[in-house]
Order: structure tokens, then C-alpha cells, then sequence
């Protein structure tokens, strides 16, 4: 049996070291009187551990743990209002950057590729979710006249299904907008819905030597200079693969190069996907396994919002928000980390619920994450007494 609680050994596997190193380099500890940055980075992942409501929570649920609080770095529980004022005034770049940081050497435990790609690019998936927020009490969310929201452009790693690069903006911001300061890796390919279609973002990436796969829109004007074969008997799906060439006023003028385009039919959506890329040796049927990997995206966004606190925020102020939204995503690569070491084979939901439910009970962490349920012995064998006679 432990000595330490669940929660206290979740947090001695973040890297304290570096933790401290950019709180030097952001100055994060400067005229603090108590509340250092680490006791406020373990405040606000246990906001999301245990899905707290309010900082009242966070500050009763912190509290409870007297006597455990050494364990997590912390001398005493925050009160509400040293946690509301933090939350609006400790810059919230120091927990993005910790967050690249953690991605460095956790982000390579929870690398798990889905589908095996014959391909040596690192795929990237870009999107954007959108969160609403009451305008009346975020008046810096610009969305719509009577409405505020934010969006979250994120670039997600294939591999891990982790973000590579985050860009939080107001809901106003068009995807593309917000797409256009996304680190270019040079080799890599870039899987993206048609919100994304722009072809001078498109002719950014090209002359960076950068790939993309990206849904066309409907209206897009264009010449065939080559048809591909198709497979025969096999890859049905695939119904067009060309070499076309733009010849819009506008678009030509952003995109002059050369475009492959593929139409790929959708049996589950009885719908035709059409898609253009710039790569043109793969074959038709990777780019549009490509681009059903794309769903991905889509699937991490369901996860932050549904098993983090991330819908819904515990201060109101643009500094507060962004602090909450970087906490919940070094917790959910924290939680992807602990589920690929685990034996016992974890579903991300399950994860996050057991979590909660044991987050100050003293268990050894590894053991519960192999072996979470007890094995029950079966009951021992009556004995029969043998016969005399």
C-alpha cells in the first residue's frame, strides 16, 4: 500500500525542472506572496481531474487533501480569491509553453498510430472548434451581435492524436484566418476540410514544402490536363483521379501550379468527397485514406469537451479562459500518456471517470492502471471425507 494518494502521483510525473525554468524565463513568481506557479498549475489540473465548477470547488476539494498537499508542492489550498485573482493576472503563455514542453516527452508515450500510412510524412490534421461563451459576461469573445464564443485552430499530430499547434482566437476569426500562423514542417502533409480552402494559404504551404490534402469547394474552376488510371477490380471507391490546373481570375492568380484532384465516394454518407493535393506520386487511395483519418480531429474535439472542464469556465476574464483551455490540454495529454503505459486496456472515457471517482485514495498508480478491478479467488473446494470402509 502507498502512501501517496492518486492524484499526487499523477502530478510527480510532470517535469517540475522544466516547469521551473520557464517560470524564470516568463518571470511567472515575481511579487507572488505564497501562491507560487506550480501550486497554481496543480489547482487548475485539478480543476480538470475532478471536473470543479467554480473556484469554491476547486479551493473546498483542494482542502480536503489536508495533510497530502506536500506531495503535490503545494504548502497550503488556495483561497478563492488568490485563485481568481492568479487566474487573471499569472500570464497564461506560461502554461502553453509547459504544455509544448510536456508534448516533447509525454506526447512520445502516448504515440500510437491508427491506421499504418506506407508514406515517411508526418501527418497533421487541421480544424477548428468553436466554444460559447455568455457575451454579457465575455465581452472580449466577439462572435455574433447577441453571442461570444472562441475558436480553437488546432493542428493535430496523427500519431498521437495529440495538438501540435494551438492558435486561440475569437469566433469571429475565419479557419483560414487562424490557419495561417500554424508551423510549417517541411515534408509533412496537411489533411484539412474545405472551411480551409484557400488557396493562398494553399500556395503558402507549396513553397514551403509542404503537402496538403484538403476537400475543394464546390465552385472551384478548373481544366483536366491528365485523367490516372484507375485500379482495376479493387479501390472502387475511387471514382476520379486527374491532374487539373485552376483557371478561375482570382484562383489562378493565388494557385498557378499544378492540383491533383480525387473523388472519393462515401458509402457511409452515400455522398462524393472530392478532394485536391499537391502531392502527386502517392496513389488515389492513400490520399483518400488520408483524408478519412481527418475524423480524428473531430473525435479529440468530442474528448476536451466532453470528459474536461472546458465548455464552461471559472473566470471571466480573457487571461482566465485561456489559462483553463491550456490546463485542460496538459491534462488530456497526461491522461493519453497514463493509457498507453497501462496494461489493462483503458477506454479514454473510463479513464477519466475511475479518475475522478479515486483521485485522493492511496493506491500505487501503475498497478491500478494494469490491474483496476481485483481478481476475485474462487472459493476454496469443500472437503469430502474419504471412506473408512
Amino acid at each position: 500500500m502507498t502512501n501517496l494518494t492518486l492524484f499526487s502521483q499523477i502530478i510527480s510525473r510532470l517535469d517540475r525542472s522544466k516547469f521551473k525554468t520557464l517560470v524564470n524565463t516568463h518571470e511567472s513568481d515575481k511579487h507572488q506572496k505564497g501562491f507560487t506557479s506550480w501550486s497554481h498549475l496543480v489547482s487548475m489540473l485539478f480543476c480538470q481531474f475532478a471536473k470543479s465548477q467554480s473556484v469554491r470547488d476547486i479551493s473546498n476539494g483542494l482542502r480536503s487533501a489536508t495533510g497530502n498537499l506536500s506531495h503535490l508542492g503545494m504548502i497550503k489550498a488556495p483561497s478563492k480569491s488568490t485563485l481568481s485573482y492568479q487566474n487573471k493576472h499569472r500570464s497564461w503563455e506560461l502554461f502553453r509553453d509547459y504544455y509544448y514542453c510536456l508534448l516533447d516527452s509525454l506526447g512520445q508515450q502516448a504515440s500510437l498510430k491508427r491506421v499504418k500510412f506506407r508514406i515517411k510524412s508526418k501527418i497533421l490534421l487541421l480544424d477548428a472548434t468553436t466554444i460559447s461563451l455568455c457575451l454579457s459576461l465575455f465581452d472580449w469573445a466577439k462572435y455574433k451581435t447577441s453571442k461570444g464564443a472562441i475558436k480553437m485552430h488546432t493542428l493535430l499530430d496523427y500519431d498521437g492524436n495529440l495538438p501540435a499547434y494551438v492558435n486561440i482566437t475569437d469566433g469571429k476569426t475565419a479557419d483560414n484566418k487562424g490557419a495561417y500562423d500554424i508551423p510549417l514542417l517541411k515534408g509533412s502533409v496537411i489533411v484539412a476540410d474545405r472551411f480551409n480552402n484557400d488557396l493562398s494559404l494553399l500556395d503558402v504551404w507549396d513553397s514551403k514544402g509542404v503537402f496538403f490534402v484538403i476537400r475543394h469547394k464546390e465552385n472551384i474552376q478548373f481544366i483536366t490536363i491528365k485523367e490516372n488510371d484507375l485500379p482495376v477490380g479493387k479501390q472502387e471507391h475511387i471514382l476520379k483521379d486527374e491532374i487539373i490546373k485552376l483557371t478561375g481570375l482570382q484562383s489562378k492568380k493565388k494557385y498557378s501550379k499544378k492540383l491533383r484532384r480525387v473523388a472519393i465516394w462515401d458509402d457511409e454518407n452515400q455522398q462524393v468527397i472530392e478532394v485536391i493535393t499537391n502531392q502527386m506520386s502517392w496513389t488515389a487511395n492513400t490520399i483518400s485514406e488520408l483524408y478519412k483519418a481527418r475524423w480524428q480531429v473531430e473525435i479529440f474535439f468530442r474528448e476536451i469537451k466532453q470528459l474536461l472542464h472546458i465548455k464552461s469556465f471559472i473566470g471571466t476574464s480573457e487571461n482566465a479562459v485561456m489559462i483553463q483551455i491550456w490546463t485542460a490540454l496538459i491534462t488530456i495529454l497526461v491522461l493519453k500518456a497514463l493509457k498507453a503505459i497501462a496494461k489493462h486496456k483503458w477506454y479514454l472515457s473510463n479513464l477519466v471517470a475511475f479518475i475522478r471517482l479515486n483521485l485522493f485514495v492511496k493506491v500505487d498508480l501503475i498497478k491500478w492502471l494494469d490491474q483496476p478491478f481485483e481478481n476475485k479467488h474462487p472459493p476454496p473446494q469443500k472437503e469430502i471425507q474419504g471412506v473408512l470402509f
